[in-house]
């Protein structure tokens, strides 16, 4: 096994990975709903997953009718390999030609551990053995320690590039991760590509703006039915909108970097159905009688700050 591989032996994966990373039900559902995702949207008839750890997803997708194949620079890992699958699993560093060629190569947050200096050796053999390549690699995790290659996606897309495979902007990857993306080897005219890139800057841009006026809406609303917003959620809507802001004039002037962009949407979308939630438990308090009551009371006190004001 080599230096590198070394990092990658029973203790990494014991704790990398919050849930014990072994053949549990945990993570066969994981790869299985990946492996379903997988089978319906591509249509694979070969896969390589490179990278393939404890080979859960060579397993999950050979169950499915797929002559899946995995390789690891882990020993470890390929030792763990279940023995339904052990013969289609290898020790083999991404770093040296891969054996085959195959419909459609797999690489799941695998070649942010990769050393920099390999990167484009790595990305030449994965291109070299399929036209189809869905890779997920995280923009953002530097605290583990073997995360020693951490790129943005418009990274790993320039690289992919060179070799002649561009992003699939029609193929939705997030049943991956939401940075996770589907390239493949193209050379289709400069102006085909533009009109695609174009295409989705656009439809990304578009719903940006929905989830920001859909917000500030909603902020609308809470403040003319309490007169000021609650107690920490003025400050929690105040972050959420400057945090569209910030993602609107991003695509606007960044639109390589659609893949971060698009995790971010999905995320904002998550605070929208919470601050949706809260907004539809006020006015339930709001309508209620002992709330009806209570403003009712409090009418009185209200008109003499009205008539100081005016006065």
């Amino acid at each position: 096994m080599s230096d590198h591989g070394n990092q990658f032996g029973a203790y990494y994966y014991s704790h990398d990975c919050g849930v014990p990373y072994e053949r549990n039900d945990h993570w066969m559902s994981f790869f299985g709903e990946i492996a379903d995702a997988i089978v319906d949207r591509l249509h694979p008839t070969t896969v390589l997953d490179a990278g393939c750890a404890m080979g859960f997803l060579v397993e999950a997708l050979r169950e499915r009718g797929v002559e899946a194949y995995g390789v690891d620079i882990s020993e470890y890992a390929i030792s763990q390999v279940h023995e339904s699958v052990r013969e289609y699993c290898s020790v083999h560093s991404l770093a040296d030609p891969l054996p085959g060629r195959y419909d459609l190569i797999t690489s799941v947050e695998v070649i942010e551990h990769i050393p920099a200096d390999l990167t484009d050796k790595v990305v030449a053999n994965l291109c070299q053995a399929t036209d189809r390549l869905l890779l997920s690699s995280s923009p953002m995790d530097y605290a583990e320690p073997t995360h020693v290659n951490v790129q943005q996606p418009e990274e790993w897309s320039a690289a992919l590039a060179h070799e002649g495979f561009l992003r699939d902007l029609d193929h939705d990857a997030s049943y991956l991760t939401p940075w996770a993306a589907l390239y493949v080897r193209t050379d289709e005219p400069l102006e085909a590509t533009i009109r695609r890139y174009d295409r989705a800057w656009w439809r990304l841009r578009w719903e940006v703006t929905e989830a920001r006026r859909s917000l500030l809406e909603i902020q609308e609303r809470l403040e003319d039915q309490t007169g000021t917003p609650r107690s920490g959620m003025a400050d929690e809507l105040a972050a959420a909108q400057e945090e569209i802001l910030r993602l609107r004039d991003l695509v606007i002037g960044k639109d390589a970097e659609l893949g971060t962009a698009l995790g971010k949407v999905a995320e904002l979308e998550e605070h929208l159905k919470r601050y949706t939630s809260v907004a539809d438990k006020l006015d339930a308090t709001l309508n209620s009688k002992s709330w009806k009551i209570m403003w009712a009371a409090g009418a009185p006190v209200r008109m003499l700050r009205r008539g100081r004001q005016e006065g």
